[in-house]
């Protein structure tokens, strides 16, 4: 008896000792879920938190973004003119704000001069912003101005470049035709009433505002990239010019991706220096869409159309940005 107690309580102390299994009430919890945190059942405790942080953000999204154009799209569905008494109380009229819309010489009219608009502008300001984000992304003296410099009309709100440029552009005295008169041109030029060079004057207008801005974009992207990739380069015999297009462009597609999405929308944003300059005229030679919504609403007061003409914004705004999306995507997956 004796004998057999002390060989269970060996047993028990040799199985007590460093190299023996844990029991299994004292055994570490799996990793990736804290101990005592298990939902009752085996069932995964949902974290409220995360949606309580995203709830703002969805908040102003669906009041500012999904309601409009929820809003929009029924309103194209009606016809009411506030201007007209027996039209001031929407009535259902299916797609016949579709109709009229695409019956209407005007709209092509503006669609033709959006679609200048955009080539004119996007890719002019986001090439002069990348040239000049190389220019600046050195050390050397005085280089805080010439960012300053460039960045400056970025901070001038839009109606204070256009009334700068409505000086500049002035047929007898402005300083535009003064300059071009060193180039050998004669005799004042009225740019903002003139249909064959209005677009024109409010192109050189976003340009000379936008550049800067996206400049920013690219100056971030370059001070982020590593340098020992131009070290190699550099010890290869690379040029500037083939630094710049095999190594400095491919490595900011992104952001070159992002500056050009916001470029497009930003476009088909603009109104505010084509009010100032032109308003949209002569004849319609510088009314790009957005301008002409404002007029469909607000001055002609067609609810219904202005809702329609929405519509079309907004679908022409959507298939750009995804197409964009799509192809950038396929160039990263075949590189």
């Amino acid at each position: 008896m004796l004998r057999s107690k002390s060989s269970n309580r060996a047993q028990q102390a040799g199985s007590s000792g460093p190299g023996a299994p844990l029991p299994a009430a004292a055994a570490t919890p799996p990793v990736g879920r804290p101990a005592g945190r298990a939902a009752k059942g085996g069932r995964p405790r949902i974290h409220i938190l995360p949606y309580l942080l995203v709830l703002p953000t969805l908040f102003f999204v669906a009041l500012f973004t999904i309601w409009p154009t929820i809003s929009s799209l029924v309103g194209s569905l009606f016809l009411q003119r506030l201007n007209i008494a027996k039209y001031r109380e929407p009535s259902f009229a299916g797609l016949a704000n579709y109709a009229s819309l695409f019956q209407d010489s005007t709209f092509y009219k503006v669609l033709e001069n959006t679609a200048l608009y955009v080539l004119g502008s996007v890719p002019v300001s986001i090439a002069l912003g990348f040239l000049f984000a190389l220019l600046i992304n050195r050390r050397m003296r005085g280089i805080g101005l010439a960012r300053l410099a460039l960045f400056q009309p970025t901070v001038l709100p839009m109606v204070s470049v256009a009334t700068i440029w409505l000086f500049m552009l002035t047929p007898d005295y402005g300083l535009f035709n003064s300059a071009l008169s060193f180039l050998g041109y004669r005799g004042p030029e009225n740019w903002t009433g003139n249909p064959d060079l209005a677009l024109i004057a409010v192109i050189i207008v976003a340009v000379w505002k936008n550049a800067g801005y996206y400049m920013i974009f690219y100056l971030a992207g370059m001070q982020g990239l590593p340098r020992d990739v131009y070290e190699a380069a550099r010890l290869d015999g690379s040029g500037p010019v083939n630094t710049t297009w095999r190594i400095t462009l491919p490595l900011l597609r992104r952001t070159t991706l992002f500056v050009t999405t916001i470029a497009f929308i930003g476009a088909f944003q603009t109104v505010d220096h084509v009010f100032v300059l032109t308003s949209g005229g002569p004849s319609n030679a510088s009314n790009i869409l957005l301008y002409y919504l404002w007029q469909i609403r607000f001055e002609n007061l067609n609810v219904g159309k202005a809702s329609a003409l929405t519509i079309v914004l907004i679908a022409v705004l959507l298939l750009f940005t995804v197409t964009n999306f799509l192809v950038s995507e396929r160039r990263s997956g075949n590189e």
